[in-house]
């Protein structure tokens, strides 16, 4: 349904009487959605979150204000709804316009309009070391915060959402590629969207997000998000094929990940773009974050424990949120979770002290 809306939408944009069609505007799927990595939503009748943007590649940052692209594009947005029956109203957010669908599945898409990013920006991501191929996916967004939004300007805010999905696709494929008994897996696996994907490391990004969703269920507005949860995933995935060995290993590793200094979790395809730069405008979202890590690294050694005891149904509803029926606890006694040794200690003090690794 998503990627039903997705195609709509950039059917909508190229018809002719469309105020960007002459524009060349490029309808693309990114976050939870494109990374194959969406859940259902925790409580019965939330939305499902999902994202996209569109580049209008036939324009450039000198030529317009970020606050008339934005508006261009949210009149283009409004007729879509009004045309398409919907009946709540678009949204307007500081970067993004929001629709909302409440068909057979509800959820809701943000919208955001760019353009590409100039030859000297990408210039800058080549000598941080981006590679050229992440580096030529980044965009210039628009921000109604930002200094320059009201007036001409090659300052816009910068991001490469592309660049990192790319990058976290190819992270995904490490597990096939060490496999080798899923080289013909690999191969079918690319003939389709990357949405359609279950392998480990999504599934991993899926059961982290999960454990998030359950622990701040009171508190979601100061959770961990989930482009940090995933962009520190990606980073510690090492390839495993075994998903239990996999997420063990990977919830132990994603401390290493975190900067001591800023960007504090770098943007691989844009190391200036920083996805916990919130966290010095509020130290409780930075004191969660290291709480839920210590939580989830604690809950995942203990699963193997609980396969084997008594506990298991009301532990697996405590830290996922799922009800195991009998013929799933029929099936934990049938395949066992495979035995790691013990985690190292990390220990996290009161005060939280990130741990530093300088990329």
């Amino acid at each position: 349904k998503a990627a039903q809306r997705h195609r709509s939408l950039g059917e909508w944009l190229h018809r002719p009487q469309s105020l960007l069609a002459a524009l060349d505007p490029d309808v693309q799927p990114h976050g939870s959605f494109l990374y194959g990595a969406v859940n259902r939503p925790l409580d019965e009748g939330d939305e499902y979150d999902l994202d996209n943007l569109t580049v209008v590649r036939a324009l450039n940052k000198g030529e317009i204000t970020q606050e008339a692209l934005k508006l261009l594009y949210g009149k283009e947005i409004k007729a879509y709804a009004e045309a398409h029956n919907m009946l709540a109203p678009v949204e307007e957010h500081n970067r993004c316009w929001r629709l909302r669908y409440a068909d057979e599945v509800k959820f809701h898409l943000d919208s955001l309009v760019c353009v590409p990013e100039d030859s000297g920006f990408t210039q800058r991501l080549l000598a941080r070391g981006v590679p050229p191929d992440l580096a030529a996916r980044a965009i210039a967004i628009t921000d109604r915060r930002h200094p320059n939004y009201q007036r001409i300007a090659l300052q816009w805010p910068s991001s490469n959402p592309g660049g990192f999905a790319a990058w976290f696709l190819a992270q995904a494929m490490l597990g096939l590629a060490t496999n080798r008994a899923a080289s013909g897996m690999r191969a079918a696996v690319e003939d389709v969207p990357p949405y359609e994907w279950k392998t480990v490391l999504q599934q991993i990004i899926q059961l982290l997000k999960r454990h998030r969703d359950v622990m701040f269920r009171d508190a979601s507005d100061l959770a961990p998000i989930s482009m940090i949860i995933t962009n520190l995933a990606a980073s510690a995935y090492k390839g495993e094929t075994d998903l239990y060995s996999a997420l063990a290993n990977v919830s132990q590793r994603m401390h290493q990940f975190v900067r001591a200094q800023r960007p504090r979790i770098p943007n691989p395809a844009n190391p200036e773009e920083d996805y916990a730069d919130k966290w010095s405008r509020d130290p409780r979202l930075e004191k969660n974050f290291w709480q839920w890590l210590t939580a989830v690294m604690a809950d995942v050694e203990n699963l193997p424990a609980l396969v084997e005891g008594d506990d298991l149904r009301r532990q697996v509803k405590r830290i996922f949120g799922v009800d195991l029926s009998p013929e799933d606890l029929r099936r934990f006694e049938a395949r066992p979770l495979v035995s790691l040794p013990a985690a190292p200690a990390i220990i996290i003090a009161p005060t939280p002290k990130p741990w530093g690794v300088n990329h």
